[in-house]
Parts: structure tokens; sequence; C-alpha cells
């Protein structure tokens, strides 16, 4: 039987790394997208993969189940082409779903350096990350691998509610809100290439980090916005990270650090979908908390992200800039 006959549990029974299998939504192995579960990296140019880390939030626990909430939330986008891009991504584009970091949550110390290993990994094989989390601490060791590969400093894109730069100097601390302090500190990202947008909490020293914050944004639009990010980026190598509270909790719920006057889903993903021109060598969503979120439309909305930064990175490819 060829692949695109398979019915059913694609995942595991798929043989190419490329197309769709027919799959019902309501069933089956839950993977990214239906991708296929594997480990071997041979010819793989996108390796998603889930980090259920939820050790070092400062509000609500939860994050660690945000891996498989999307994954489940992802079963309409394997249904049918995207939209608005009309064209199936894994016919181009080889993606696999990776499955998730182990690390052992009862020994804290080791939790940096299994995600920075699981990362070098993946990244050593030539394949771009696509990251669940997980709180958002996994950027930091992520930033760590990216950083060693692509070379220092990068550029971040930052979508957020918080600036995550309060001050932290203590080299084996857990904390999902001082990342970008560290990675700063330790020349991982250049602050002037560098574009917070949605913040809307208060920081005495963003470090330099150019923020969009969310009242910006609505203030002056989704296309000044996108313009000031390629200004501000250029063609530097650019780490992308979205943590889902970038979202108004009208949008979003399902998280652990929730704040009013977010972006909506609609401006968030217009966003995403126009940002082909960067030069993006990793990506990772985070903080989905299923555990408070409604009707999963928080899960959802991750999963319509992770989707569109597949098919930028499709686009790319089929231009021979991947």
């Amino acid at each position: 039987m060829s692949d695109d006959q398979i019915k059913g549990d694609g995942a595991i029974r798929r043989q190419s790394l490329y197309g769709s299998s027919i799959e019902n939504t309501y069933a089956g192995v839950l993977s990214f997208m239906r991708r296929n579960y594997t480990r071997n990296l041979d010819g793989v140019d996108v390796a998603v993969s889930g980090i259920p880390l939820d050790l070092s939030v400062t509000y609500r626990s939860g994050a660690r189940q945000g891996p498989q909430a999307i994954r489940a939330a992802s079963v309409q986008l394997a249904e049918l082409k995207p939209y608005p891009w009309g064209f199936d991504p894994f016919d181009d584009l080889a993606v696999i779903d990776y499955g998730d970091c182990w690390f052992d949550a009862h020994n804290p110390l080791t939790i940096k350096p299994s995600i920075i290993e699981h990362a070098r990994t993946i990244l050593a094989s030539g394949a771009k990350m696509l990251t669940f989390g997980g709180d958002h601490f996994v950027t930091y060791p992520l930033l760590i691998a990216h950083a060693e590969n692509y070379g220092k400093p990068l550029a971040l894109l930052h979508f957020d509610a918080h600036c995550d730069t309060w001050p932290d100097d203590e080299p084996d601390s857990l904390n999902h809100g001082t990342m970008f302090y560290k990675a700063v500190k330790e020349g991982l990202i250049d602050p002037a290439k560098s574009v917070q947008v949605g913040i809307r909490t208060w920081n005495d020293d963003f470090m330099g980090l150019n923020v969009l914050g969310a009242p910006w944004v609505h203030d002056n639009g989704v296309d000044a916005t996108i313009a000031e990010i390629k200004k501000t980026i250029g063609d530097a190598p650019v780490y992308v990270t979205f943590d889902i509270d970038c979202l108004d909790p009208a949008f979003a719920p399902g998280t652990g650090t929730p704040v009013p006057g977010g972006l909506t889903t609609a401006q968030a993903l217009k966003i995403i979908r126009n940002l082909g021109d960067l030069n993006i060598v990793g990506m990772d969503v985070v903080e989905v908390a299923p555990s408070y979120d409604q009707s999963e439309i928080t899960a959802i909305a991750a999963a319509h992200i992770a989707c569109d930064m597949l098919c930028l990175m499709r686009n790319k490819k089929v231009a021979g800039t991947l």
C-alpha cells in the first residue's frame, strides 16, 4: 500500500517523510499534524519535539501537559490544506515528530543539560527545531544549543506578555522569567537586533531589547508591527519564541500567567504569516497549560501558530533559502 492510500495512524505507518495520509480527526496516534513519529533524523528538514517542563513557573503550573495538548489540537490542521496557504507543507518539507525531551524532573540540576543535549542531537543532523513547551524556561537551554550551532549572538523575536529579563545571576536557577536576562548577559542574543512583541508587564530594565508592547501593537497596527520587526532584525539569524500568553486571556485562557490587554489570535497569526523574509533558525511555542483552557482554544491557537511556522519553513525550502 502506498503512503497516500494509508487510512489511519500515518504517524507510525507512513514510510516516507513527505506527504500526508487519510486520518479521522477524532482518532489515531497523536503526533503533531500526524507526522511520522521517529528519532531517525536522516533527510529531516524540521524536527518537532516537546519539553514537558513546568518546574520553573512563578504562578500556575500545568505547562508540562502543553506538548500533548498542542499535538491533540493539530488534528484538524492535518485534515485539510492550511489556510491561507493553500498547500500541503509536507509535500515539500520533511517534518517529523521526534517525541519529547526526556529529563529527570526529580534531579533539577540535570534538566538544563538534558535539554541542551536534546537540541544538540537534532541540530547536529542539520534539521531545524520546532519545540513545544513546557514553561518558557526551555527557551534558555534551546538558545544555548542554537547559538553553538549557528553562532552567537542570535537575534531574538519574542512574543509574550512578559519581558523575561528580570535579574537572575544564579547559574543553576530554574525560572521562567529570567531567561533573556541570562541570554543577554551570556552573549547568546543581540539586544539591538531583538524584538519583544505584546509585552504588558513592567520591568525597570528591559536590557536594550526593542519592545513593541501590546498597546503599541493595538495603536499602530499589525502592518507597522511587521515592518518594525523586519527593520530591526534584518538578515540576522533569529530564534522565534512564542509564549502563548502573548495572546489576551480571551483568546488563550489556558496558560499559567495570563495578563489582560494582549494580542488577538488574528493579530498574532498575521504577524507570524508575514515573517518569511527573516532568517529563522529555530522556533518554539510555550506555556500552554491545558488544565486552565476552555474548549481547547489555547491549544488550538498554539497549533495554528506552529503550523504557520512550518508553512514559513516550507516556503523557504521551495525558495532555496531554508
